[in-house]
């Protein structure tokens, strides 16, 4: 959830709950199966009541709601969720420890507000917490703890009771690992199973807590895991990870998670904002785009009574549901980011792949790509631009004039589709010191240099294979251009070329396409820290590395 009114000396009282959590961390290295319980094949579309009203909520409310997404089209074009977020329970539970709707703000109870949307051809979707807390609760806003810690079956049981078909469900804690959280947001997974209920299952691992959202893939416990802390009403707020985020920033961090993303579980990068205010209209077109290619819930959260014809015009954009709700459930994979212009290529079903052209900078640039790295093959492609209509066609070129922190998204068909293996996550472990290949205090300006270090399966030691191409934090592993023996290894920003493409050996040495030399861990030491070079291939241990 996103507690607005956060006092600010939050970040002191729990700064040591964060370092417990992020020191814990033992996993992420494979790719998880996303959960096979029916929902969630496609990213799910909806309304959350969160970012708007907060705590102010009530049954008319969200009628009023659930009828304007009727009325507006909304429905129509996918959009089925509404999401009652926090403060809508009794503050105490019955005799029987049960949950209860508060019955000021619910006075007709749960049930009824589920078969009212129901009835209109919507979903039902419910806040609660794994720990005693809800955020309202926690940060003193909303009387009670009426979270389901102890209680997992019994609210799994209550909420299918209610028609309940959506469950968000955030750890509001500082307090325990990330082992801790798998554990627990596991036990609300099984009890959801086994009411017999499909319930789509939501988690937030991220609230006040050491960010553990791109620390592993969480696709075997829940349909959607946020990856940052809690998104603002902002273009970029400079936080890399902390509260609150900003459009750009989020995208920072959610972009390098895209192995993760497959039927039945995504990333989720938050509820969106756009049509509330604070950005630009071509920064909110950017937020929905960015958000429709990452193959991205598509939660709203401004007041769908009030629309302006600009927000409609963004959020019924048919041509980007349609890429989001692509049922291949690919999000876009980077292609190249040079600091300002960053291209996303998504493959879609029918052989199309849906490139976006991104400008981060601030003022207007050509951003541009090729047919061939995105994925297609041949001389003659069609671009459908996905905000204007607008069909084109060209020899392999794809580029735009974009504005500043404006996205243009281009539907390509045509030519034929070169279809990479699976992008795979992994990390990567010297066979000379059993340590990780890493970027050094998450550092990702051109030019940084990899170390090796105790693996701690951190995102810094993760490792992404997309094709030929190794990436982390979102930059590529890099050989300098014209590199000998000797030069260093280096993270850049992508860009397809082939000192930025390597082959990853039988006898486990890692070699550059352009220079061919190998991945080498310098002088054969095995310390912490010590760096990680190119030399000439022998196949030695400090060239050999264990992908686990």
């Amino acid at each position: 959830m996103n507690p607005r009114h956060r006092p600010r000396h939050w970040l002191a009282a729990i700064a040591a709950g964060l370092l417990m959590a992020a020191a814990a961390v033992s996993l992420p290295g494979t790719a998880a199966q996303a959960l096979d319980n029916g929902v969630g094949r496609t990213p799910p579309m909806g309304w959350n009541s969160w970012n708007t009203f907060g705590c102010n909520i009530s049954e008319a409310l969200i009628r009023q709601h659930a009828d304007a997404m009727v009325s507006s089209g909304m429905r129509d074009l996918g959009y089925q969720y509404v999401v009652v977020d926090d403060c809508w329970f009794n503050p105490n539970r019955d005799s029987a420890g049960n949950l209860q709707g508060d019955p000021t703000r619910f006075p007709s109870g749960m049930k009824a507000l589920g078969d009212y949307l129901h009835a209109r051809g919507l979903k039902f979707g419910l806040y609660q917490v794994p720990v005693d807390k809800t955020c309202a609760q926690y940060f003193g806003s909303y009387p009670g703890a009426t979270g389901s810690q102890g209680h997992e079956a019994q609210d799994a049981r209550q909420f299918a009771a209610w028609g309940v078909d959506f469950l968000k469900y955030d750890w509001c804690s500082p307090n325990g690992t990330i082992d801790q959280q798998v554990a627990t947001f596991a036990k609300m997974r099984d009890a959801l199973a086994a009411t017999g209920r499909p319930i789509l299952y939501s988690i937030n691992p991220n609230s006040i807590h050491a960010k553990t959202g791109p620390l592993r893939n969480w696709g075997d416990v829940a349909n959607m895991w946020r990856t940052t802390e809690d998104i603002t009403n902002a273009w970029n707020t400079g936080q890399t990870n902390g509260y609150p985020m900003g459009i750009q920033n989020i995208v920072d961090v959610t972009v390098p998670l895209a192995s993760y993303a497959r039927p039945g579980g995504f990333n989720d990068p938050d509820m969106m904002e756009v049509g509330r205010g604070g950005m630009t209209d071509t920064e909110m077109r950017s937020h929905f785009a960015l958000w429709a290619v990452m193959a991205s819930p598509l939660i709203a959260g401004n007041d769908l009574r009030s629309m302006s014809s600009a927000t409609q015009t963004i959020l019924k954009n048919a041509n980007l549901i349609a890429i989001n709700q692509d049922t291949l459930g690919l999000q876009a994979t980077q292609v190249a980011n040079d600091g300002t212009r960053r291209v996303l290529a998504k493959r879609l079903a029918n052989g199309d792949v849906a490139v976006a052209l991104f400008n981060q900078g601030s003022a207007t640039t050509t951003v541009s790509t090729t047919a061939a790295a995105i994925g297609k093959s041949g001389s003659s492609f069609t671009l459908l631009d996905a905000w204007t209509n607008a069909t084109s066609t060209t020899s392999g070129t794809i580029s735009a004039s974009v504005p500043a922190h404006g996205t243009v998204v281009y539907r390509v068909s045509g030519g034929g589709t070169t279809t990479p293996p699976p992008a795979t996550t992994t990390t990567l472990v010297s066979a000379a010191s059993g340590r990780c290949l890493d970027v050094p205090q998450s550092n990702t300006a051109n030019g940084t240099q990899p170390v090796i270090w105790d693996c701690n399966g951190q995102a810094n030691q993760q490792w992404t294979v997309s094709g030929a191409t190794l990436q982390a934090l979102g930059k590529c592993l890099d050989a300098p251009l014209n590199a000998t023996a000797g030069a260093k290894a280096q993270l850049w920003a992508c860009n397809g070329g082939a000192n930025q493409q390597w082959n990853l050996n039988t006898d486990g040495t890692i070699s550059n396409r352009q220079s061919g030399l190998c991945v080498d861990v310098n002088g054969a030491a095995t310390a912490n820290g010590t760096l990680v070079i190119l030399w000439t291939c022998t196949g030695a241990a400090n060239q050999r590395w264990t992908r686990r």
